[in-house]
């Protein structure tokens, strides 16, 4: 058995439940610790703290799956994590398409488990959490039987603790092009190539949300990926929309949605730049009522902290001065790194330069299947506003 000791003085991060453990946390490790394996955490005086994966590798040493001593970390807990996660999702409301697992916020660090009605896209994204993947689609295949998982583990934070980036079938092949539905709306799902795990589950209560200040209304969306809230406008009462984004491609599956939903005639999208372009339209005179961003992080460090600020900045003002008086923008952020409160100050900075008074709406996080956590900032990621434009 591994076993680790933290020093006297430690994060109160760890002590208030957060499972990362950093390298300079760490006073001794007595075992062998290859990488993937599982290690008792104690204090410096010996007391236990918990269980976890260890990797030497990672500048995070450990991640704790639990903190009860008598958890034996097998099969048989994993299947127990997954059948109460699904759960905890379903007294939610969340049956159809949900994020099933959310890491840490399930207490399963670094895995993150989507749900799309029969088929499941995995991501393993650490190496302690990667040893046990068989055990996770076998838990998997006996609590819901699906037609299919596949593994969307193609990201780079996997180079980090010694894993090699790839994707692929976790069960028998199946079509990786599927058709979901949401909100009474169907939407084109490429779990094989689409963003993160082929679609944005993380807004799906948001989405909804702009039913009623879309109802008749001129509608501009930029950064639309494949057309979601647009489509969602549309579907809503929306006069005329509008979505740009710079990829052609998601240009394309935005308008395959659109006609696939028989709003073709209502909802339509264009390839562009939304910087250049909103910032054109607004020189042009041209006016919305309602206005919607749904920009990318802009940043995945906090060295570039000043430059997704500057980004935020600048396309909440151009979508500002885009919107009739009286008119909505509804805006979001999706990263971890610009906390709620420095987003309201970035739009309230946005909103001085172009003149114009805001009257908040709405202002909430991501949905309820991708759970907050206080004390885990990590968890709270998504910012998403509404607010009239005065």
């Amino acid at each position: 058995m591994i076993k680790v000791y933290l020093r006297r003085k430690i994060s109160p991060r760890v002590a208030n439940g957060h499972p990362w453990i950093f390298n300079n946390e760490v006073d001794k490790v007595d075992g062998d610790a290859n990488g993937g394996e599982i290690a008792d955490v104690f204090s410096y005086d010996k007391k236990f703290i918990g269980k976890g994966y260890i990797n030497p590798k990672s500048q995070i040493l450990v991640r704790l799956l639990t903190r009860d001593k008598t958890d034996e970390i097998n099969e048989q807990f994993f299947l127990n994590k997954i059948r109460g996660c699904w759960e905890y999702r379903k007294r939610l409301g969340y049956t159809e398409n949900c994020r099933l697992v959310f890491g840490e916020a399930d207490s399963l660090p670094q895995l993150i488990i989507d749900k799309f009605n029969d088929y499941f896209v995995i991501q393993t994204l650490a190496l302690g959490i990667d040893v046990w993947k068989p055990a996770i689609v076998k838990a998997l295949q006996s609590v819901f039987a699906p037609k299919g998982i596949y593994e969307r583990n193609d990201v780079p934070v996997r180079e980090l603790e010694g894993l090699s980036q790839q994707k692929g079938f976790l069960s028998d092949p199946f079509d990786t092009k599927i058709v979901i539905r949401e909100n009474g709306l169907k939407f084109h799902v490429d779990i094989e190539n689409g963003q993160k795990t082929g679609y944005f589950l993380d807004q799906q209560d948001n989405r909804r949300a702009i039913q009623h200040i879309v109802k008749g209304a001129d509608v501009l969306g930029a950064f639309t990926y494949t057309g979601t809230f647009e489509i969602h406008a549309a579907h809503y009462g929306a006069k005329s929309v509008l979505g740009l984004d710079i990829s052609a491609n998601a240009v394309e599956q935005a308008n395959t949605n659109a006609a696939l939903n028989d709003l073709q005639n209502i909802c339509c999208f264009e390839t562009a730049n939304a910087f250049d372009v909103l910032k054109q339209w607004g020189k042009d005179g041209r006016q919305y009522d309602v206005v919607m961003l749904d920009p990318p992080a802009f940043t995945k460090s906090r060295e570039t902290i000043q430059k997704a600020i500057t980004g935020y900045k600048e396309i909440n003002l151009r979508g500002m001065k885009l919107i009739r008086p009286g008119g909505f923008l509804v805006t979001s952020s999706c990263t971890s790194l610009v906390n709620p409160e420095l987003f309201l100050q970035v739009i309230n900075m946005a909103a001085k330069d172009a003149r114009r008074k805001l009257r908040q709406v709405l202002f909430q996080s991501q949905s309820a299947d991708h759970p907050v956590i206080w004390n885990m900032e990590n968890t709270q990621y998504l910012k998403f506003l509404i607010v009239q434009v005065q």
